[in-house]
């Protein structure tokens, strides 16, 4: 009986948002049989080291990025030859940041680490657009059912920037007066007695998002549902 040689690896897909466009967080390779492709920022777990351990290393390795959370997506590894080095397992992570609050720095084994705005990525070495097609779909899916993305916005900010963030995400129109409705009636977020800065139009009031409530709405159990235009 042959000994096992399948290599367990990591992938992060980061999604970054600034200036109402969506970005994906991506590595020029630096060594191996795909050298100067790009990538996902990721690598081979190491011996004693857990998954999310081994994620958050090879991000800061390769980027110099450190995130308050990644969730895991999905594992892997149907297609034997998806990395022409060996048999390898990837589990794959995804995480929203706001792009401009992060400088990078490319080290280990990565050539360079960029950002891309999502449709004018580069092709993309392994399977990783697959990853990235599954995390995009993951995030839509997350909007409709849970508050995602409040970190990406000033703590402080018009109704309209976080219309903009979900269409952004979405890649779609929504029913703005139903959303609006829709998000003010659960609770979680707040008008401010403060105005927006003027722009073209009247200047609108401000809003902040609650975060204990919505911790407490997420234990008791809630849903939503977009309406889209």
């Amino acid at each position: 009986m042959k000994a096992q040689k399948i290599k367990l690896a990591v992938d992060a897909v980061v999604f970054g948002y600034e200036k109402e466009r969506l970005y994906i967080l991506l590595i020029q390779q630096k060594f191996g049989p795909l050298k100067n492709q790009w990538a996902l920022p990721g690598g081979f777990v190491k011996n004693g080291e857990g998954l999310q351990q081994a994620v958050e290393r090879e991000l800061r390795e390769e980027t110099g990025m450190t995130l308050d959370y990644l969730e895991q997506l999905a594992t892997f590894g149907d297609d034997i030859e998806r990395d022409p080095r060996a048999q390898v397992v990837t589990v794959a992570y995804y995480g929203l940041v706001n792009s401009s609050r992060f400088v990078l720095h490319a080290g280990s084994d990565a050539e360079k680490t960029q950002w891309f705005p999502i449709h004018d990525a580069p092709k993309l070495a392994f399977d990783h657009a697959q990853i990235l097609e599954t995390a995009l779909e993951r995030l839509k899916g997350k909007l409709r059912y849970q508050a995602v993305g409040f970190d990406l916005l000033d703590k402080e900010f018009p109704f309209s920037d976080l219309e903009q963030l979900y269409m952004t995400i979405l890649e779609r129109k929504i029913d703005r007066r139903n959303f609006r409705k829709k998000m003010l009636s659960l609770g979680f977020i707040e008008e401010t007695t403060k105005q927006a800065a003027k722009t073209n139009g009247r200047p609108g009031k401000l809003f902040r998002f609650n975060q204990k409530k919505y911790k407490k709405l997420r234990k008791q159990g809630f849903h939503f549902e977009l309406k889209f235009a």
